[in-house]
């Protein structure tokens, strides 16, 4: 069972990302992603991994500058 300082990284249909704590169910249209952690490995883990914060629907749209 999740302590209450274990946290989810969550991913939208957008692919946007955002902790939630583990305790709580997901809200809707959220998904886990996979990491579970402190609030800070989560946040560490979000940092790392999404370089691209515009919306997929955007970005499909436009993509990124080079």
């Amino acid at each position: 069972m999740p302590t209450p300082d274990t946290y989810l990284v969550v991913v939208n249909h957008e692919e946007q990302r955002s902790i939630w704590n583990a305790d709580l169910p997901l809200p809707a249209g959220w998904r886990a992603e996979g990491t579970r952690g402190s609030r800070q490995e989560c946040l560490d883990h979000i940092e790392a991994t999404w370089t691209d914060m515009r919306p997929l629907s955007v970005r499909g749209a436009n993509p990124a500058p080079s």
